[in-house]
C-alpha cells in the first residue's frame, strides 16, 4: 500500500525524523486557513500516489494565505498522470542550502534490504540515476543488522557526504530505517533530504509504500487506506481474500497458482492478436482451493467488469482436484443465476481432469465451453470476446 506525501510526512513525525509542519486541505478556503495557520511561506503541494507533481504544476510556493487560496484553486482537480488531485498539504515553507536523496527498499532479487543515497537530490533523481550511476550509493543492509549507526555512517561516506555532514545525515538515516523496520515497510524514500540554511537536515518530502502482508501487525494501517480512491473491483475481491488486479483488456481470467496465471495472461494475449487486439481483462488467482464459493466470488468479480467480454478458467488440479473445481464451477454459475451473462472457456488438467470434464460436459450449461488444452482455451476465450 503507498501511503500519500502528508501519511508518510506523519509517520516520519512518529519516529522522530526531522519534518516540517503541514496541514492537509480539501478545498481552497481551507489551504488558505492552513496558511494563516502557519504563517510564512508555505508550499501547496498536491496529494497524488505518482512523481512528476512539480513538473505537472502540482507545487506551488504562497507567499501569503491569498496566494495558499490560489494555489489550491490551480492544482484541485489537476490530472497529473491520470491521478485526479482531490487533497493538497500545506507545508511550512524552507530556506534550502543543499538536496540531498536517500531511501532504502526490499531488494527481492538478493534477498536483503538496499539503501540508495546522494548528495545530489531533487526531482531530477531518476535521470541521475541513469546519466551517472555512479553518483547514487548502493548499500546492501542486513535485514537481521538493519542501519545501524556506525551502517548509516557507512552509507553516507559512499554517497560522498563530507565529515561535517556525514553524522548529521547518518543520524537521519538511522531513524527513517526505523520507520522502514517498525511499520513493516518495502519502500522508505526521501526527496529531498536538505539542509537548511540554519543547518538542520529535514525530510521535505516522504515515499512509503508498506507491506500488506504484515498488515495483522498493523491494524492502524487500515486507517491509512484511501478506499475511495480504489478500484471498486479490486476492493470486491479484497473483500474475499481474492488476488486481483484489474487490467484494460476483454477477456476475463481465472486461474489457480500465481505463476499459472501469468501464463495465462501471455497466452491469452497472444492469441488475441489474431482475433482484434482482444486483451487479458486481469489478473485473478484463486490459490489452492476452488470451492464453489470461491468460485463464485472471483466471477461475481470478473462480470462485474464492464469490459469484459468473455472469461477463460484455466485450473490445474493438484491438491485440489478437478472433481473440486468442476463442481465448484457448476455451483457458482447456480450462485450467480441470472447475473452470469458472458461465456466461460473452461481448461482443466491434472489430478481427476477426465471426471471434472464429465461433470461440466453433463451440466450442460449454455455459457460454458470446454477447452482441451491452454493454448485451444486461450484462442476460444479471445475469439468470444472479439464476435
Amino acid at each position: 500500500m503507498d501511503l500519500y506525501e502528508y501519511q508518510a510526512r506523519d509517520l516520519f513525525e512518529k519516529y522522530e525524523v526531522p519534518v516540517l509542519a503541514g496541514i492537509i486541505a480539501d478545498t481552497p478556503e481551507e489551504a488558505k486557513a492552513a496558511a494563516e495557520k502557519l504563517g510564512g511561506v508555505v508550499v501547496v503541494k498536491a496529494q497524488v500516489k505518482t512523481g512528476g507533481r512539480g513538473k505537472a504544476g502540482g507545487v506551488k510556493v504562497a507567499k501569503n494565505p491569498d496566494e495558499a487560496f490560489e494555489a489550491a484553486q490551480a492544482i484541485l482537480g489537476l490530472d497529473i498522470k491520470g491521478h485526479v488531485v482531490k487533497r493538497v498539504m500545506v507545508a511550512a515553507g524552507a530556506r534550502i542550502a543543499k538536496e540531498f536523496y536517500f531511501s532504502v527498499l526490499l531488494d527481492r532479487a538478493n534477498r536483503s534490504y538496499l539503501s540508495l543515497s546522494s548528495v545530489e537530490g531533487g526531482m531530477e533523481i531518476e535521470e541521475l540515476a541513469v546519466e551517472r550511476p555512479e553518483a547514487l550509493a548502493r548499500v546492501e543492509v542486513d535485514p537481521l543488522e538493519g542501519i545501524t549507526p556506525e551502517k548509516a555512517l557507512e552509507i553516507a561516506k559512499a554517497a560522498k557526504f563530507d565529515d561535517e555532514l556525514a553524522p548529521k545525515v547518518a543520524d537521519v538515516f538511522v531513524k527513517l530505517f526505523n520507520v522502514y523496520k517498525g511499520e513493516d515497510a518495502t519502500l522508505v524514500e526521501v526527496n529531498p533530504l536538505i539542509q537548511s540554511e540554519d543547518g538542520d537536515i529535514i525530510a521535505l518530502d516522504g515515499k512509503v509504500s508498506l507491506d500488506e502482508n504484515a498488515g495483522f501487525r498493523h491494524p492502524e494501517h487500515e486507517e491509512l487506506e484511501d478506499r475511495d480512491a480504489a478500484d471498486p473491483l479490486e476492493a470486491k475481491a479484497k473483500q474475499h481474500d481474492l488476488n486481483y488486479v484489474k487490467l484494460d483488456g476483454q477477456v476475463g481470467i481465472i486461474g489457480n497458482g500465481a505463476g499459472l496465471v501469468m501464463s495465462t495472461l501471455d497466452v491469452v494475449a497472444y492469441a488475441g492478436e489474431k482475433h482484434g487486439g482482444v486483451k487479458p481483462a486481469n489478473f485473478l488467482d484463486i490459490g489452492g482451493g476452488a470451492s464453489a464459493t470461491v468460485m463464485a466470488a472471483g466471477l461475481d468479480v470478473i462480470l462485474g467488469d464492464e469490459q469484459v467480454k468473455s472469461v477463460f478458467v484455466n485450473v490445474f488440479g493438484g491438491i485440489t482436484s478437478c472433481v473440486a473445481v468442476a463442481e465448484g464451477i457448476v455451483k457458482a454459475l447456480e450462485i450467480l443465476g441470472d447475473t452470469a451473462t458472458k461465456p466461460l472457456v473452461v481448461r482443466l488438467d491434472g489430478n481427476q481432469v477426465e471426471e471434472g470434464r464429465e461433470i461440466l460436459a453433463a451440466a450442460n450449461h449454455p455459457l460454458v465451453t470446454l477447452a482441451a488444452g491452454m493454448d485451444e482455451g486461450a484462442d476460444k476465450a479471445a475469439e468470444l470476446a472479439n464476435a
